[in-house]
């Protein structure tokens, strides 16, 4: 199976009739998955843990301030015990222990773009927490589950590419012309996951213009080094952008590795 970073959005991102249809159209070319496992930018939990794996836990309304709609979002996908006894086994095999919150269901980073990829909640899914922010760390954890791969499970690492939220602008439309920074990041981080140049993504915010203004704290980035470790066993940990452009002057670029 390949492996996803996606930009996921607020909810309302939902809303937006172009970035649903990027997503729809790019689960469409993938091969259908066994199970999704998701690390979003919402779950930051030491030890790595997981969320329920029994399919019944409501979803995690991690928002606030929006139109009640959105808190009645449901999405009912089965729960994966199978896949969550897989990374157990593949943590416990460098003496890391998982741990299961049976009462954790999935957040805005893991839902909402899953209802536009996998409208019919048909395909088993599990969250895992992200236990550190430190780049090396969640790329070896990247490493350790790239043998999920082989089972057929889609390794999704769910963050934003930009995610500056002073940059929010609702009254200039989502179209609105993105800030300098904004666009210098976005070029960069083009280049850099097209290219493949791990040292440069991990070393974002030495090597990455505008760095800590694209990312004022690093959780929406930080899924991407679960993606490239997850990648790298691979030998070739070059990105295919599949989404690009900005949302309200957030790049919403998004990248796929085989």
């Amino acid at each position: 199976m390949p492996v996803l970073y996606l930009s996921h959005g607020a909810p309302p991102l939902a809303d937006d009739e172009r970035w649903t249809a990027e997503l729809a159209a790019w689960s469409a070319d993938l091969p259908r998955p066994e199970a999704v496992l998701v690390v979003s930018a919402h779950w930051k939990q030491a030890p790595v843990s997981v969320s329920a794996t029994t399919g019944d836990a409501p979803l995690v309304y991690d928002f606030w301030g929006f139109p009640q709609r959105y808190y009645e979002v449901t999405y009912d996908a089965p729960g994966a015990p199978g896949l969550a006894r897989s990374v157990a086994g593949l943590l416990s095999g460098v003496g890391e222990t998982l741990h299961q919150d049976p009462s954790r269901g999935l957040d805005h980073g893991a839902y909402v773009p899953l209802v536009e990829m996998f409208p019919e909640a048909d395909v088993p899914v599990l969250q895992l927490s992200m236990p550190t922010l430190d780049p090396q760390r969640l790329f070896d954890l990247g490493r350790r589950l790239a043998p999920l791969r082989d089972e057929g499970v889609l390794v999704v690492g769910s963050g934003f590419t930009t995610h500056n939220l002073r940059w929010f602008d609702p009254s200039g439309g989502p179209d609105v012309a993105p800030p300098t920074p904004s666009a210098e990041f976005d070029h960069w981080a083009a280049e850099a996951v097209g290219r493949g140049d791990v040292d440069a993504v991990l070393d974002f915010l030495a090597t990455a213009p505008a760095a800590q203004e694209a990312h004022p704290r690093t959780e929406h980035w930080a899924p991407l080094y679960v993606a490239l470790g997850a990648t790298s066993e691979a030998g070739d940990v070059r990105g295919t952008s599949v989404v690009d452009g900005f949302w309200y002057g957030l790049s919403k670029r998004s990248w796929q590795f085989t």
